[in-house]
């Protein structure tokens, strides 16, 4: 009679392989197996996660747009003032021009006066050309035009205008739920009002982002406190025109100034992505602004000026030997560069970079900065028999 003794021996002898080298190569086969199929519900589970998190991040975005979303109407930086005739126009100007020269010295504007009765106050800034428009308009009433006069007038504009940006700046902290800051600070948020970019007034928008931003940061359980004081003050290097440096440079300087809590001033730092973002704070604030500023409706812009301004951004770009593509993105202020990597190495990348933004800055139009990135991507392509 045959044991089972005899079949292991047989089989032992066929495969040439003992009893417990067999076991070891079963087991194994097994293993491979099993991780195959765990591995294949890992990566579904992870597709999984990924849809989810992807459907819920919209969700929350709609949400928390529908809820920030302020009412909105397009503002333009010229200041106007019709006067009511010609008898008027004649005193502004004053004999050989005295008076309009005094208004333009004394308030620091340029005034335009042109065949009609309307009257155009210049100046880069916002604040000082609403000063020029306030005293202009009571000269107008009180008809004693002369260089003392305008000199008085100013001057009591100014000292009103402070405790104009007061309330203004209380208005637009209180929206956005922001009480006991500085008075000098509070005085700064009220330049907002008159601030614009793009037609986007500067105040509505720092209200609309604060509200989006503290939606999303309830959410998904991000501080709000800190959220909310970095949306309020993420612009306010916008408006201090004493300092030179870009607005996040500046709004940095200015928080530290104030004594702001050191995660408020990362947040402003880090709104642009100047620096990588450090908390999740600023990751809150950076989707905020973006989503206030780059939603239909909330900036104006003519058709054709912004296809032109774009397709100059990106024609710069591919003026560069070794460009092969170049997309301008999120209103020319991300550009994306793709180079050929036989003729530009690692070196020469950076190289394209620096010399790319130094023409940005000279011949190109933007809003606010211009981040450039350049990708130099190696592909090898090979194809298998078919079967």
């Amino acid at each position: 009679m045959v044991t089972n003794n005899d079949y292991i021996k047989k089989l032992e002898q066929v495969s040439k392989m003992t009893a417990d080298e067999a076991k070891k190569a079963l087991l194994e086969e097994v293993q491979k197996g099993l991780t195959s199929e765990i591995a294949k519900r890992i990566r579904q589970a992870e597709e999984k996660i990924k849809l989810e998190a992807h459907e819920k991040s919209k969700e929350i975005l709609a949400d928390s747009l529908k809820h920030g979303v302020t009412s909105f109407v397009a503002e333009y930086t010229v200041s106007s003032i019709t006067v009511p005739n010609e008898e008027v126009k004649g005193r502004i100007i004053g004999a050989e021009g005295r008076n309009i020269r005094a208004f333009e010295k004394e308030a620091g504007v340029e005034i335009l006066i042109d065949e009609t009765n309307e009257i155009r106050i210049s100046s880069f800034d916002a604040v000082r050309r609403e000063i020029a428009k306030r005293a202009l308009e009571i000269l107008i009433k009180d008809s004693r035009i002369q260089p003392s006069r305008i000199e008085e007038v100013l001057k009591q504009v100014k000292i009103n205008m402070e405790d104009v940006l007061l309330e203004e700046g209380k208005k637009v902290a209180e929206e956005c739920g922001v009480y006991n800051l500085p008075v000098d600070l509070v005085k700064l948020i009220g330049k907002f009002k008159f601030r614009t970019s793009y037609g986007q007034n500067l105040g509505h928008h720092t209200i609309e982002e604060t509200k989006i931003g503290v939606a999303i940061a309830n959410e998904i359980g991000a501080k709000v406190d800190t959220v909310r004081l970095g949306c309020l003050l993420h612009d306010i290097g916008k408006v201090v025109t004493d300092e030179e440096g870009n607005h996040v440079d500046v709004g940095v300087a200015t928080l530290k100034k104030f004594g702001m809590p050191k995660e408020v001033i990362a947040v402003v730092a880090e709104h642009h992505e100047d620096k990588p973002f450090s908390s999740i704070e600023s990751y809150v604030v950076w989707i905020a602004d973006a989503a206030s500023g780059s939603r239909p409706g909330a900036r104006y812009e003519p058709h054709e000026g912004y296809v032109k301004r774009m397709e100059k951004i990106e024609n710069i770009a591919k003026s560069f030997e070794g460009v092969e593509q170049a997309f301008a993105f999120q209103a020319g202020r991300d550009v994306r560069v793709f180079v050929n990597p036989k003729e530009i190495d690692d070196d020469g990348l950076t190289v394209l970079v620096h010399d790319l933004v130094g023409k940005l800055e000279k011949e190109a139009e933007y809003a606010g900065q211009v981040k450039v990135t350049a990708v130099r991507e190696v592909k090898v392509v090979d194809t298998t028999k078919a079967k």
